[in-house]
């Protein structure tokens, strides 16, 4: 008789290997379609390396699509671990990237060293209302945080083109709906020249070093880590509970809103509709390719950024599907789930009882 039992410890080694044995899965699993396609496997696969790592501009163009992931990254992990389910991240980054054009189009006229962090910080903000919101129906009410969260990005997304044809509509974008540019003074710094990369690369890396060393070291990382496990026992404790959520709510959505504040504010200099290709989204997958490590984050963002960008590559030197990349990450996000399962459960075979088998 085959059953399924709680296992009583994961060694440390299954629980590093586990990502990066899905990234492997996934990449052989991605060979089936390649080679469907008529594509030689080893050629495409080659092709994509050489769009990542093949130059300079190649490793800049992915760093600069792996900036964002780890801010969206970052955001989903803390909240995860708190067991509080952040889907509205794509719609807090939308919030901070408004947040950040109608500050720094014009509204404030500054130096940079001023308007810089006045962006950053409304930008977060921003963002993080847009969590602090759901999680207070959370606390308050019982609403579902998944529900609430998931309908906001719609919301916001609504409004955001309410306010690309109105208040923040650019009067000399000739009719297009697009923010005014923001001011010189209001870009973060680029890192290499004539490179798109810039400094939110640099907040990223810094916010993820922060986040790992609150997490494990720190009062508040211990009441987190608490909450996430068992929130009863935490309460019994004389944890504050709804602060807690509160607190990592504001963490979660400023880190997203920071996403907007990097794209628009370091990378496009205005804002769209179609700013974000679903980093919002993607930065779920990024976590949970991590464990919900905010190191691991910064790992798992560089290697989804990677297969976007080489997939883009391949594409234009194959003529493969450029949607390869969305089967490797939704495969790897698989295999991950499907190793968690197996890194909490064995499956057993005994033998069956008299009353069984008769």
């Amino acid at each position: 008789m085959i059953r399924i039992e709680p296992r009583a410890a994961t060694s440390q080694a299954f629980k590093l290997g586990l990502p990066v044995l899905s990234a492997v899965i996934a990449l052989l699993a991605a060979a089936i379609p390649l080679a469907f396609a008529g594509a030689n496997i080893l050629t495409a696969y080659g092709e994509m390396v050489k769009g990542v790592f093949g130059s300079l501009f190649a490793v800049s163009e992915m760093l600069t699509r792996a900036t964002p992931l780890i801010f969206t990254g970052l955001a989903a992990a803390l909240a995860f671990r708190a067991r509080l389910w952040n889907i509205g991240a794509e719609g807090q980054l939308y919030l901070g990237a408004m947040a950040a054009v109608a500050i720094g189009a014009g509204a404030i006229e500054a130096p940079s060293y001023i308007l810089v962090p006045v962006i950053i910080v409304m930008g977060c903000a921003a963002g993080a209302a847009g969590m602090v919101v759901p999680t207070v129906l959370k606390t308050r009410f019982g609403a579902d945080e998944v529900v609430t969260t998931l309908l906001l990005n719609f919301i916001v997304l609504i409004f955001l083109q309410y306010m690309l044809e109105g208040p923040l509509k650019d009067p000399m974008g000739m009719g297009w709906p697009q923010s005014a540019p923001i001011l010189d003074e209001g870009t973060l710094p680029g890192l290499m020249t004539r490179m798109r990369v810039h400094s939110g690369l640099i907040i990223a890396l810094v916010a993820a070093a922060v986040a790992q060393v609150m997490l494990s070291r720190s009062v508040w990382g211990f009441k987190l880590r608490a909450v996430g496990e068992n929130a009863p026992a935490a309460r019994h404790a004389g944890i504050g509970v709804d602060r807690t959520l509160l607190s990592v709510a504001i963490v979660s959505g400023g880190l997203a809103g920071m996403a907007g504040v990097s794209e628009v504010a370091g990378l496009k200099g205005y804002l769209t509709a179609d700013l974000s290709p679903g980093f919002g989204y993607t930065g779920i997958v990024v976590a949970m390719l991590a464990g919900l490590s905010p190191v691991g984050v910064v790992v798992a963002a560089l290697f989804i950024a990677s297969v976007f960008v080489g997939a883009d590559s391949m594409s234009r030197s194959m003529g493969v599907s450029s949607y390869l990349a969305d089967l490797i990450v939704s495969m790897s996000l698989l295999c991950v789930l499907i190793g968690g399962f197996f890194a909490r459960y064995k499956i057993t075979r005994s033998a069956p009882t008299k009353g069984e088998a008769s």
